[in-house]
């Protein structure tokens, strides 16, 4: 991290954003990852006394967005606007505080991208010249690269996205994909002729490479960009054909601005929304010579787009570049990828129906670094971390001293403070633990802040005041240790307030006070309290299981299904990868002979003929099928499946049929041309 990000004395004047939610889905786990470790940030930030503002929006332009109003029978700017309130509603109920969630179909936006573009444009960094593209000749639109699917040119893997490959990592254009097909209508689409802008990002090499090599970046993704370097730096194709939903570019009918483009300059268009209804000077947070810091918090996935052509693009047009960019990895849950089938795609909405939002802000701190390593969200980990440290650990400093001073003392805390050497531990703490969060160390901050906790707790335990309670000797004595405790309890919370910030308020309406970082190094004495009142409840692996319940038949109603159709009454099995299914070799074979079995009610003997090799397969078929209609046939058989021995001698394959069984049963036929042994793939 730079310099500037280093703790400083005086006060700081900070701007930070979070990556931009696509606007045709709903806030995952994954997205709150994100969105957490910024507010934590940035509540921190606020609470050492910095001006400090966060934005963000939902990025609404692109096809996917355009495509997705279409279905639902609606523009796309009605479609934006139910999404980015359904967004922030998920993201104000997590307690996430952006100064401004706006959207990039906006005025202000359209103002940046048409001032960049033309300033670029006057600077001699934008080009154009005649591409082809693939275009889908039934929707008369150019398509995307991930709206072309077809078999990857590297390795031979069919159903790959039209720029890179999921089972050999390969990058391509769409045009070297074979076999190609349109993801919006399955025709075949054709090469055709159109005119694009580039922005020239290689004239920016040199600039580029001593940024993200001045601490703006971690040193891993600073190494990672470096590939990009070596393969030379290519013009970026910022423009798009109509149809598009975004914003025209200058002087071009028909052409439109890159997705990419209008996106990171939201955060600008944001923080100008956001700026010119509460008189906070822009300019000095963008202009060249600002002395404000900005960072971005982002994943690892948009690393290109944030540390390569958003820097250059502000280089080009005269306008700061980023103090820092954040970057962090995925979430993963329980050790594996989000999965819907699993029930572990789980949405927020999802999420917030069952458990409290602060569970998953303290256990996101409890693993965030300042790295880009995944976080594995464990569910039996989660349960146990959270009852064990904010239950058993924080809130119950709490719940044991404060009815003896509510009951006892007439609810005011002691005049003495009975271990000043105790309090100075927790609060000389204060500086190490600010550092930890000013670097993004969450994990680690936590980890001192319980450590102080167990200390907290060690105290309670051996001075014991439910028996000393009883000795009418040692009443101040027990004033003074649950007194302490309260205050051992406020300095902890304070130090948690950026992560818990619901319980933050909580802990001052039950000690009248308001928590600040400073007034963590005073000590209450002599001061009035309210009862307490239970701040947080235990987690139960029941209410985890039914989020995950709950994760799946949210997941499985949309689409609606008919009830009566096949993949309602027999749904799609658990997801599998390409190289699971890969191993299962389908070949075509020609029933060579077919019988009845004699004393079996289901089953045929087949006689299949691979092109110079005859296997055996019973095939319970009987009910639907006569031997002699399907001696010649050609069908589809699974020609490595072990042997199985059956009473009626060995099945050495099995033929693939569709249908619920009975009379209803139907043999794969393939299409007159092809051959006994040829392989289906």
């Amino acid at each position: 991290m730079s310099e500037q990000s280093q703790l400083t004395t005086g006060k700081r004047r900070i701007l930070v954003t979070s990556a931009l939610p696509y606007a045709n889905g709903s806030i995952h786990l994954g997205h709150l990852l994100e969105h957490i470790q910024t507010d934590i940030w940035t509540r921190f930030q606020r609470l050492r006394g910095h001006e400090c503002y966060s934005v963000c929006a939902d990025d609404a332009h692109g096809t996917p967005v355009m495509l997705k109003a279409q279905e639902l029978g609606i523009t796309p700017e009605e479609m934006v606007a139910r999404t980015r309130a359904e967004h922030h509603q998920d993201l104000c109920d997590f307690f996430v505080d952006y100064n401004n969630y706006y959207v990039t179909h906006s005025p202000e936006n359209q103002h940046f991208c048409e001032e960049i573009y033309n300033r670029l444009d006057k600077a001699g960094y934008i080009s154009k010249r005649t591409i082809n593209q693939l275009f889908d000749p039934e929707k008369n639109m150019f398509l995307p690269d991930r709206f072309v699917k077809g078999t990857c040119p590297s390795c031979g893997a069919e159903d790959q996205n039209g720029d890179s490959c999921d089972v050999c990592g390969a990058t391509y254009s769409p045009t070297e994909v074979k076999n190609p097909r349109s993801v919006v209508s399955g025709a075949t689409p054709v090469l055709k002729e159109s005119e694009h802008f580039f922005f020239d990002l290689p004239q920016f090499e040199g600039m580029l490479k001593a940024w993200i090599r001045s601490g703006a970046i971690q040193e891993e993704m600073a190494n990672k960009l470096q590939e990009w370097f070596e393969d030379g730096l290519q013009q970026w194709d910022i423009s798009r054909d109509a149809p598009y939903f975004g914003f025209e570019i200058p002087g071009a009918p028909n052409k439109f601005f890159y997705v990419w483009v209008d996106a990171p300059v939201g955060y600008m268009a944001s923080f100008k929304n956001f700026c010119d209804s509460n008189n906070v000077d822009f300019d000095s947070f963008w202009n060249v010579d600002s002395d404000a810091e900005l960072y971005h918090f982002i994943g690892k996935d948009i690393t290109y787009f944030h540390c390569l052509f958003w820097p250059a693009m502000l280089e080009g047009a005269g306008y700061r570049k980023p103090t820092g960019v954040n970057i962090h990895g995925f979430v993963t849950v329980n050790g594996a990828k989000m999965s819907k089938s699993r029930g572990t795609f789980i949405k927020g909405r999802t999420y917030l129906d069952h458990l409290d939002p602060e569970y998953l802000r303290y256990y996101f701190a409890s693993k965030l670094g300042d790295g880009v390593t995944d976080i594995d969200l464990n569910f039996e980990d989660f349960a146990q971390k959270v009852n064990s440290d904010l239950v058993g650990k924080v809130v119950n400093i709490a719940s044991r001293c404060a009815s003896f001073i509510t009951k006892r003392f007439d609810g005011k805390l002691s005049a003495n403070v009975l271990e000043p050497e105790l309090v100075a531990q927790f609060q000389n703490a204060s500086e190490t633990i600010a550092e930890l969060f000013e670097k993004r160390k969450y994990h680690q901050a936590v980890r001192e802040i319980m450590a102080l906790a167990d200390k907290a707790n060690q105290f309670i335990d051996t001075n014991a005041p439910w028996v000393t309670i009883k000795d009418e000797t040692k009443q101040q004595f027990t004033h003074d240790v649950c007194s302490l405790g309260i205050n051992l309890f406020r300095i902890l919370v304070t130090y948690l307030k950026p992560v818990l910030p619901i319980l933050a308020q909580k802990t001052e309406a039950f000690l009248n006070d308001e928590l600040s970082w400073e007034s963590a190094q005073t000590v209450l004495t002599d001061h009035a309290i309210n009862k307490f009142k239970p701040m947080m409840q235990r987690v139960e692996m029941d209410k985890i299981n039914a989020m995950v319940e709950a994760s799946k038949e949210s997941l499985n109603t949309a689409p609606k299904i008919d009830p009566n159709s096949p993949l309602a009454k027999d749904p799609i099995s658990e997801e599998i990868t390409y190289e699971d299914f890969a191993k299962v070799d389908f070949r075509i074979a020609r029933i060579a002979n077919a019988e009845h079995v004699e004393k079996a009610d289901k089953l045929l003997r087949l006689e299949l003929d691979l092109g110079g090799e005859t296997r055996q397969v019973f095939a319970g078929i009987k009910s639907a099928y006569a031997p002699e209609d399907l001696i010649g046939k050609h069908t589809v058989m699974v020609a490595n499946l072990a042997p199985r021995k059956m009473r009626f001698g060995m099945s050495e394959g099995m033929v693939l049929a569709a249908g619920p069984g009975g009379k209803d049963l139907y043999i794969l036929e393939p299409h007159e041309g092809a051959q006994p042994g040829m392989r289906v793939k």
